[in-house]
């Protein structure tokens, strides 16, 4: 088995998850900045067999699509193109910041440690993929 690989894309950073080889357990990986988000993961796809990539999917409470929507789309078409043979799918992120913001104080954060920009795009893109885990 390889691993699945979790994208909560953002407009200036992206915070990953990814699986273990037996695709049970979902750990954050780290966060990047967008503009490196692809060498990053040619990099990783290099050193780690990856068999899926999960793209966040951010919608509104009536099931629209949000407006985030519109840089994702360009970004999973690049996607696609420099990672053909990686299938992607996407997977409803709804609620996933705030969620990953309670997991923050649930941990015992401190206040200023909460406001780590880059810790909660992590948990949201752990969450994602927990959540994919989950319904399989």
């Amino acid at each position: 088995m390889a691993r699945i690989l979790a994208i909560d894309f953002g407009t200036k950073r992206t915070g990953l998850a990814v699986t273990d080889v037996l695709q049970i357990i979902a750990s954050g990986l780290t966060t990047v900045n967008t503009n490196e988000l692809i060498k990053f993961l040619k990099e990783y796809t290099n050193k780690e067999q990856v068999e899926l990539f999960l793209v966040g999917e951010p919608k509104q409470m009536d099931n629209t699509a949000s407006e985030s929507e519109k840089y994702i789309l360009p970004f999973i078409n690049n996607l696609k193109k420099e990672f053909p043979s990686i299938p992607i799918q996407r997977v409803d992120e709804r609620f996933t910041s705030k969620m990953a913001f309670q997991t923050m104080i649930d941990s015992g954060l401190k206040k200023n440690q909460r406001k780590n920009k880059a810790l909660i795009d992590e948990i949201s893109a752990t969450l994602i993929l927990q959540s994919y885990l989950y319904s399989k």
